[in-house]
């Protein structure tokens, strides 16, 4: 249908910029952790909120209060995990995957690569990017909890203690 009426109209701009305003909020609130970069949880919080507020913009069956009751339901179960993750020892691996190290001093590890669906392109773009030109001049690489590659170069390995495996 191209048409139904003006007030539908108007509904979707009025409960829509309402409902923009009250998630910025409840984001600002939660504080920046909601919004770093995102793990699989982060994700699926993210989706989970875009998701909701096309529903509240275009459902008339979901009022402008339950829509922002379902962003605050979001949001604290977000926060719930991630004060859980740092607070609670096996927390952490259950919601997010460990870092993996893929190239250790100038060597890739193939297998890890392989289970972490990475190609021996991205770690290259990955160590070019970080302004080395190769491998030899690498002590890891590492893929991280979000997905980025992190490059550290051996120039830059200090005492190391970044590269020791995460606590978890």
């Amino acid at each position: 249908m191209w048409f139904d009426t003006w007030g539908d109209v108007l509904r979707v701009v009025v409960v829509g910029a309402a409902s923009y305003l009250a998630l910025v909020l409840v984001l600002r609130v939660s504080g920046k952790r909601t919004l770093a970069k995102l793990n699989a949880f982060d994700l699926v919080v993210t989706v989970a909120l875009g998701s909701t507020l096309a529903t509240i913009l275009l459902s008339s069956d979901v009022s402008w209060t339950e829509g922002v009751t379902a962003f605050l339901v979001l949001v604290v179960l977000q926060l719930t995990v991630s004060w859980t993750t740092s607070h609670v020892g096996p927390g952490r691996s259950v919601v997010t995957a460990g870092p993996t190290t893929v190239l250790r001093d100038g060597t890739l590890d193939r297998d890890a690569m392989s289970a972490q669906r990475l190609t021996v392109a991205e770690v290259r773009q990955a160590v070019r990017g970080s302004g080395v030109g190769g491998f030899d001049q690498v002590a890891r690489v590492v893929l991280e909890t979000d997905g980025t590659l992190s490059v550290i170069p051996t120039s830059a390995v200090g005492d190391g203690e970044a590269l020791e495996p995460d606590d978890r």
